[in-house]
Protein backbone atom coordinates (compact mmCIF):
# COMPACT_ATOMS: atom_id res chain seq x y z
CA UNK A 1 0.00 0.00 0.00
CA UNK A 2 1.44 3.14 -0.86
CA UNK A 3 1.55 6.63 1.14
CA UNK A 4 -1.00 7.87 -0.71
CA UNK A 5 -3.59 5.09 -0.65
CA UNK A 6 -2.71 5.22 3.36
CA UNK A 7 -3.58 8.95 3.28
CA UNK A 8 -6.82 8.49 1.73
CA UNK A 9 -7.97 5.66 3.83
CA UNK A 10 -7.02 7.73 7.07
CA UNK A 11 -10.20 8.28 7.84
CA UNK A 12 -10.58 4.48 8.67
CA UNK A 13 -9.02 5.52 11.89
CA UNK A 14 -11.95 7.53 13.12
CA UNK A 15 -14.00 4.76 12.29
CA UNK A 16 -11.89 2.69 14.23
CA UNK A 17 -12.36 5.22 16.63
CA UNK A 18 -16.08 5.47 16.59
CA UNK A 19 -17.17 1.64 16.63
CA UNK A 20 -14.38 1.49 19.99
CA UNK A 21 -16.57 4.19 21.55
CA UNK A 22 -19.73 2.82 20.79
CA UNK A 23 -19.02 -0.59 21.70
CA UNK A 24 -17.67 1.21 24.74
CA UNK A 25 -20.83 2.77 25.74
CA UNK A 26 -23.21 -0.60 25.21
CA UNK A 27 -20.79 -2.25 27.38
CA UNK A 28 -21.47 -0.24 30.06
CA UNK A 29 -25.10 0.85 29.55
CA UNK A 30 -25.51 -3.21 29.58
CA UNK A 31 -23.72 -3.25 33.11
CA UNK A 32 -25.77 -0.14 34.35
CA UNK A 33 -27.26 -1.96 37.77
CA UNK A 34 -30.80 -1.19 37.77
CA UNK A 35 -33.84 -2.60 39.50
CA UNK A 36 -37.52 -2.35 38.09
CA UNK A 37 -38.65 -0.79 41.14
CA UNK A 38 -36.02 1.53 40.35
CA UNK A 39 -36.04 2.91 37.38
CA UNK A 40 -39.62 4.14 35.23
CA UNK A 41 -41.13 3.29 31.95
CA UNK A 42 -37.51 3.99 30.42
CA UNK A 43 -35.12 3.55 33.07
CA UNK A 44 -31.07 4.53 32.80
CA UNK A 45 -30.16 2.57 30.09
CA UNK A 46 -31.99 3.69 27.22
CA UNK A 47 -30.02 6.92 26.51
CA UNK A 48 -26.67 5.27 26.80
CA UNK A 49 -27.80 2.36 24.24
CA UNK A 50 -29.34 4.49 21.45
CA UNK A 51 -25.77 7.08 21.84
CA UNK A 52 -24.08 3.54 21.58
CA UNK A 53 -25.61 2.44 18.59
CA UNK A 54 -25.77 5.48 16.92
CA UNK A 55 -21.77 5.51 17.50
CA UNK A 56 -21.80 2.49 15.91
CA UNK A 57 -23.90 2.63 12.93
CA UNK A 58 -21.89 6.13 12.05
CA UNK A 59 -18.64 4.24 12.18
CA UNK A 60 -19.92 1.81 10.00
CA UNK A 61 -21.70 4.37 7.58
CA UNK A 62 -18.34 6.01 7.65
CA UNK A 63 -16.17 3.37 6.79
CA UNK A 64 -18.59 2.02 4.05
CA UNK A 65 -18.29 5.62 3.12
CA UNK A 66 -14.32 5.78 2.88
CA UNK A 67 -13.98 2.03 1.24
CA UNK A 68 -16.15 3.71 -1.76
CA UNK A 69 -13.76 6.76 -2.54
CA UNK A 70 -15.15 9.34 -0.05
CA UNK A 71 -13.45 11.44 1.57
CA UNK A 72 -13.82 14.32 3.69
CA UNK A 73 -13.33 17.66 2.29
CA UNK A 74 -10.59 19.78 3.56
CA UNK A 75 -11.38 22.82 5.52
CA UNK A 76 -10.78 26.31 3.86
CA UNK A 77 -11.89 28.15 6.78
CA UNK A 78 -13.36 31.67 6.08
CA UNK A 79 -10.76 34.26 7.07
CA UNK A 80 -8.34 31.70 7.94
CA UNK A 81 -4.25 32.47 7.11
CA UNK A 82 -2.83 28.47 6.67
CA UNK A 83 0.37 29.77 6.22
CA UNK A 84 0.54 31.95 9.66
CA UNK A 85 1.62 30.55 12.91
CA UNK A 86 -0.06 28.74 15.60
CA UNK A 87 -1.17 31.82 18.30
CA UNK A 88 0.71 30.26 20.79
CA UNK A 89 0.28 33.45 23.30
CA UNK A 90 -3.45 32.81 23.50
CA UNK A 91 -3.73 29.86 23.88
CA UNK A 92 -1.44 30.06 26.94
CA UNK A 93 -3.03 32.99 28.22
CA UNK A 94 -6.44 31.02 27.80
CA UNK A 95 -5.10 28.12 29.23
CA UNK A 96 -3.80 29.97 31.97
CA UNK A 97 -7.07 31.30 33.24
CA UNK A 98 -9.23 28.02 32.65
CA UNK A 99 -6.77 26.40 35.26
CA UNK A 100 -6.91 29.59 37.48
CA UNK A 101 -10.44 28.89 37.46
CA UNK A 102 -10.03 25.49 38.34
CA UNK A 103 -7.59 25.84 40.57
CA UNK A 104 -9.69 28.73 42.71
CA UNK A 105 -12.98 27.47 42.33
CA UNK A 106 -13.17 25.65 45.82
CA UNK A 107 -11.05 28.05 47.48
CA UNK A 108 -13.11 31.49 46.41
CA UNK A 109 -16.03 30.15 44.89
CA UNK A 110 -17.73 30.02 41.65
CA UNK A 111 -18.36 34.05 41.62
CA UNK A 112 -14.99 35.27 41.74
CA UNK A 113 -13.23 32.50 39.93
CA UNK A 114 -15.82 32.40 37.24
CA UNK A 115 -15.11 35.94 36.76
CA UNK A 116 -11.33 35.73 36.40
CA UNK A 117 -12.03 33.03 33.82
CA UNK A 118 -14.58 35.30 32.03
CA UNK A 119 -11.92 38.74 32.44
CA UNK A 120 -9.13 36.17 31.70
CA UNK A 121 -10.70 34.77 28.65
CA UNK A 122 -12.03 38.24 27.28
CA UNK A 123 -7.81 39.59 28.31
CA UNK A 124 -6.60 36.74 26.12
CA UNK A 125 -8.85 36.96 22.79
CA UNK A 126 -7.61 40.31 22.63
CA UNK A 127 -10.08 43.14 24.27
CA UNK A 128 -8.31 45.41 26.65
CA UNK A 129 -11.18 47.53 28.39
CA UNK A 130 -9.45 47.27 31.76
CA UNK A 131 -12.92 48.64 33.21
CA UNK A 132 -15.35 47.47 31.73
CA UNK A 133 -14.29 43.80 31.11
CA UNK A 134 -14.09 43.13 35.25
CA UNK A 135 -17.27 44.49 35.70
CA UNK A 136 -19.21 42.48 32.82
CA UNK A 137 -17.21 39.56 34.04
CA UNK A 138 -18.28 39.81 37.32
CA UNK A 139 -21.72 40.35 36.06
CA UNK A 140 -22.03 37.26 34.20
CA UNK A 141 -20.30 35.28 36.54
CA UNK A 142 -22.97 36.44 39.22
CA UNK A 143 -25.60 35.43 37.00
CA UNK A 144 -24.30 32.41 35.82
CA UNK A 145 -24.04 31.31 39.47
CA UNK A 146 -27.95 32.65 40.31
CA UNK A 147 -29.02 30.43 37.25
CA UNK A 148 -27.51 27.61 37.91
CA UNK A 149 -27.76 27.38 41.83
CA UNK A 150 -31.41 28.86 42.02
CA UNK A 151 -33.11 28.61 39.47
CA UNK A 152 -31.54 25.23 37.58
CA UNK A 153 -30.74 23.48 41.38
CA UNK A 154 -27.14 22.95 40.40
CA UNK A 155 -25.12 23.71 43.40
CA UNK A 156 -21.80 25.39 42.71
CA UNK A 157 -19.51 26.56 45.72
CA UNK A 158 -20.29 30.08 46.46
CA UNK A 159 -17.30 30.58 48.36
CA UNK A 160 -16.92 33.92 50.93
CA UNK A 161 -20.09 34.98 48.95
CA UNK A 162 -22.02 32.48 49.81
CA UNK A 163 -24.01 34.24 52.29
CA UNK A 164 -24.56 36.99 49.65
CA UNK A 165 -26.84 34.88 48.02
Amino acid sequence: MTVLERRDRSELGICALLAVLGVLVLVDAVNIPTDFAQRGPVGPKAVPVVVGVLLVVVAVLLARDVLRGGRGEAEGGEDVDLSAPSDWRTVLLLSAAFLANAALIGVVGFPISGAILFWGAAYALGSRAFVRDPLIAAAMSILTFVLFDSLLGVPLPGGPLMEVF
